[in-house]
């Protein structure tokens, strides 16, 4: 199988492929990140990095059947108010990924596709939908993992039933709930949560006093912290939360660095689970 990677970040396609069993001859992929090309290489030598999404040349590349990437959500996300959808600086690379993905389907009717992007305005998901003449799966991360990660994934893994217009409706099954909670997870230290909330890049930078993270997680609840005391108690110590990844996935990394990869990963046990389809 060739794979086609769009802004492949530090390659949790890869991660999840090889968790799903699924054999790749080639996979190639599109970043543009020099830290994340680095993490990728140093767990993935074989990895054929292509560059910038928008200077790719399809014609250069063998007959590719699956096809993944999730483009940049900022201008279609909830934390977002400006919201400038579709339309914006960074989610309107989405359009690249339509225009890749029709030119491959030309080349090979039966290419498979995976797409991941947040919950987003109704306005904006229908144009996604009608792009692909397919409505996506909703899928939270929480299902697999100790963290609340709500997002919609389109594809044609798998089976799918039709709408009363002939939308193709994704047949995807929701993964079995595997009743992690943050504590079960933790290497050290305590938490009043039983889930996380969908972490960010800035969730694993020490960038502020502990008063200010206290303040921000009472106040907010936008973030999640780690009390080093059974007690709960602030006063005796408190961390962000790191995401976690196949251990030393990003140790040749800065703590900076890898921060923002992981912020921006997939949640690789969902990947996995709908790569199951192409089995």
């Amino acid at each position: 199988m060739n794979v086609l990677s769009l802004f492949d970040g530090m390659s949790c396609g890869q991660i999840a492929l090889e968790r799903a069993r699924i054999p790749v001859a080639n996979y190639y992929a599109s970043e543009i990140k020099p830290h994340a090309i680095k993490v990728s290489t140093h767990n993935y030598p074989k990895t054929i990095h292509l560059g910038d999404v928008t200077q790719l040349n399809i014609d250069d590349l063998p007959i590719i059947d699956l096809l993944i990437g999730g483009s940049p959500c900022q201008d279609l996300s909830r934390g977002n108010k400006l919201r400038t959808g579709l339309d914006g600086s960074k989610s309107s690379l989405f359009w690249w990924y339509i225009k890749i993905f029709k030119e491959l389907k030309k080349k090979n009717k039966d290419l498979k596709f995976l797409f991941e992007n947040v919950i987003m305005p109704k306005d904006d998901q229908s144009i996604i939908n009608d792009e692909f003449n397919y409505y996506p799966v909703n899928i939270n991360s929480r299902l697999v993992s100790p963290q609340l990660r709500d997002r919609l994934y389109w594809t044609n893994i798998g089976d799918f039933s039709r709408d009363l217009f002939g939308q193709k409706i994704s047949m995807i099954t929701q993964p079995k709930d595997k009743n992690i909670t943050l504590q079960s997870i933790l290497v050290d230290g305590y938490t009043d949560r039983k889930k996380s909330r969908a972490l960010l890049e800035s969730d694993s930078r020490r960038l502020t006093t502990p008063s200010k993270m206290w303040h921000r997680y009472k106040s907010t609840g936008f973030t999640t912290i780690i009390f080093d005391h059974k007690s709960l108690d602030w006063n005796k110590g408190i961390r962000y939360l790191n995401q976690t990844v196949p251990d030393g996935y990003t140790s040749i990394l800065s703590r900076d660095k890898a921060a923002c990869l992981i912020g921006d990963g997939w949640t690789i046990d969902v990947i996995a689970h709908i790569f199951e389809g192409l089995k």
